[in-house]
């Protein structure tokens, strides 16, 4: 399993950016969104976030946008659609959300892209029946997922991101406890890596807000899934206290887990070569503090340049 590192096409140990809106196109949009709020990777929709089509790219736009993302030595990650939820009791539902993630990545090898991004989903149980409806959605995962990730091959193809929920509802992936049973039902496939989002993962209960909790909570991550698993951070404060299981991000050191968890994702050995992407409040916005805040925190962490 390669290292964020040594897979990395930018000399900045953590490259920081935004999720930015496509708009005008690949290059036109996207990059140029990117350049608007002086972001240095960044995370795009390639399709409607809220809608089942399995929108077609254009090849033209798919290779500018790949030339220059080469050119500037810069990481783009794509977002599946919110619909995706692969422990649905419902086929249609079912059939839909592996559809789309085997598009997204398909589209992220047209344009460059290092990984697509999924939520880890949940499952729907009467009360008594949540064991079995768990076990049983867990098997639909591996179903979906093998066969997807069985055609990734390569170092440059694109990796499969699984993002944990904050743990609303029936979650199949709650904080980072769950992760050795979704890992399990995909084998630890080596391109199954995994996206840490930080609101995410204190709302389900990690004490980011205390001094050492992000570093036990990458601590953990590692020997869950071994060096190299961890490919992707979303950086987000919360607007609620810590085990709310409430996924309502915050602008950076204005919510309840602070800065100094950011601090300490960025000095973990393990996040060498980890981009952050922001998905907080108005961090498309040219004048939004939080991408100069978390640079100012990656430069405390590693001295300038960094």
């Amino acid at each position: 399993m390669t290292s964020p590192r040594t897979s990395s096409r930018t000399s900045l140990r953590n490259p920081i950016g935004t999720h930015v809106q496509v708009g005008k196109g690949l290059v036109a949009g996207a990059l140029a969104n990117t350049d608007a709020v002086g972001g240095e990777t960044l995370q795009i929709f390639v399709g409607n976030p809220r809608g089942w089509a399995l929108s077609a790219g254009k090849p033209a736009e798919d290779k500018a946008f790949r030339a220059e993302l080469e050119r500037r030595g810069m990481r783009a990650f794509i977002h599946a659609p919110y619909l995706v939820n692969l422990g649905s009791p419902t086929p249609t539902t079912y059939e839909k959300s592996a559809a789309l993630v085997a598009h997204n990545l398909r589209r992220a090898a047209d344009i460059g892209a290092e990984g697509v991004v999924i939520h880890t989903g949940s499952f729907v149980s009467p009360e008594g029946d949540a064991g079995e409806k768990h076990t049983a959605a867990l098997k639909q995962v591996r179903e979906a997922l093998l066969p997807v990730l069985e055609e990734i091959s390569g170092d440059d193809a694109p990796w499969l991101l699984l993002e944990p929920t904050a743990g609303q509802g029936r979650s199949l992936c709650a904080g980072v406890e769950d992760l050795p049973a979704y890992l399990g039902a995909v084998d630890f496939h080596p391109k199954a890596g995994i996206c840490l989002d930080t609101c995410h993962v204190f709302a389900a209960g990690a004490p980011l807000d205390e001094p050492g909790g992000a570093t036990a909570c990458v601590d953990r991550i590692v020997e869950i899934g071994g060096a190299g698993r961890l490919r992707l951070i979303h950086a987000n404060d919360s607007k609620d206290v810590r085990g709310k299981n409430l996924d309502r991000h915050e602008q950076i050191g204005r919510g309840h887990i602070g800065t100094t968890a950011f601090e300490e994702l960025f000095a973990h050995p393990a996040t060498d070569g980890v981009p952050f992407i922001l998905e907080t409040p108005g961090s498309r916005d040219a004048e939004n503090p939080d991408i100069p805040l978390l640079r100012d925190l990656r430069a405390s962490a590693h001295g300038r340049g960094v």
